[in-house]
């Protein structure tokens, strides 16, 4: 498993990232306990989580993804070798979350949930913390062209929050921070108020990224790679659209969209999807390459992306999303790639 730099920080993350969303939902403990061993085996050191998690947000799977985390910490006996990302929720009407306190990125609020956190994950350190989506509205999580009048309400401002982590940073509690599902302007924010207040610089950005949406790459890509904050592409699958099996209406047992629906669906609504993805399984098959595989592994051919976050439900799909590390796209594959892309203007964005 070949690694890359985190933003500044000297610190090496495997090009993969174990991600655990599903866990506490559509895996048991046991189950997530098997992902970690075996990703672990094969050489992946960075795990991502979030406080919110089980997806989809209820009340009774709140921080249940951390607790399966820090139970398989507490047996497994080391840490030190593992970077650790997990997530501060940005404002929400999820009265449950925080004892039911409020869920933003003012200081008191982030930390309360970042020791909230460390109780959850068994652990006296966050490597990376990272504030899950803005306090001002953007567009995120498949909405797009959100009618926005600017100006728009900014909610906690951007120094506030920055503050507070670098009494987080500080405090020892966390080593880094970074931002996820946020604009190149939020971004290039952070960077301005830490420059200015010697704040901790932010070293990531985790934000959808795929075959699919490549929404990130007009814009985003360069400040990842002027900045050195790089890209932890989420969704690298399309939240396994591009695996092709929901091609002709089909609803796999058991898989996301199949038992969730509209949540994960709806950004993948625009009526040349089908036959975007249609076209990526040929090229695939052409190739003689696993459609799963291609997609992830075009999400680690640019320099501006520092991890590619999968997820699985099932160890086979495990085995194989962790595999694409060892893919390479050719010059050929590329070009043709591009053209599809060209073809159908990233519907799924």
């Amino acid at each position: 498993m070949k690694t890359r730099k985190l933003g500044r920080t000297g610190i090496d993350v495997s090009e993969i990232c174990l991600g655990t969303m599903t866990w506490g939902e559509q895996n048991t403990e046991a189950e997530a306990h098997e992902q970690l061993n075996y990703a672990i085996e094969q050489g992946i050191n960075f795990l991502d989580t979030a406080e919110l998690y089980a997806i989809p947000p209820k009340e009774e799977t709140y921080g249940l993804t951390e607790k399966y985390i820090g139970n398989w910490l507490k047996q497994r006996g080391k840490r030190d070798d593992l970077i650790i990302a997990t997530k501060a929720m940005g404002p929400s009407d999820m009265k449950y979350a925080r004892d039911g306190n409020r869920t933003e990125l003012a200081p008191d609020q982030l930390s309360a949930a970042v020791d909230k956190s460390l109780q959850r994950l068994q652990t006296d350190y966050i490597d990376l913390y990272q504030l899950h989506w803005p306090s001002r509205p953007v567009n995120a999580f498949g909405t797009r062209f959100l009618p926005l009048k600017f100006p728009a309400k900014a909610g906690v401002p951007i120094l506030e929050t920055l503050q507070a982590c670098g009494e987080l940073v500080k405090s020892g509690k966390v080593r880094h921070i970074g931002l996820s599902n946020e604009t190149p302007w939020g971004t290039m924010q952070f960077l301005r108020l830490s420059e200015q207040h010697d704040l901790p610089r932010v070293v990531s950005v985790q934000n959808a990224y795929s075959m699919l949406n490549v929404v990130y790459e007009y814009a985003m890509s360069e400040v990842s790679c002027y900045e050195e904050v790089g890209l932890l592409a989420y969704s690298p699958l399309a939240s396994g659209k591009l695996s092709g099996k929901y091609l002709n209406g089909a609803k796999p047992e058991g898989a996301r969209i199949t038992l969730f629906g509209e949540r994960f669906n709806s950004r993948y609504e625009e009526a040349d999807t089908e036959s975007c993805i249609q076209a990526f399984i040929d090229l695939a098959a052409k190739h003689d390459l696993d459609p799963c595989q291609m997609a992830i592994a075009y999400t680690l051919r640019n320099n501006f992306t520092t991890s590619s976050i999968i997820g699985a439900t099932k160890m086979d799909q495990l085995k194989t999303n962790i595999a694409a590390a060892e893919v390479e796209l050719s010059r050929e594959l590329m070009k043709e790639i591009d053209d599809i892309k060209q073809r159908f203007r990233s519907p799924g964005c």
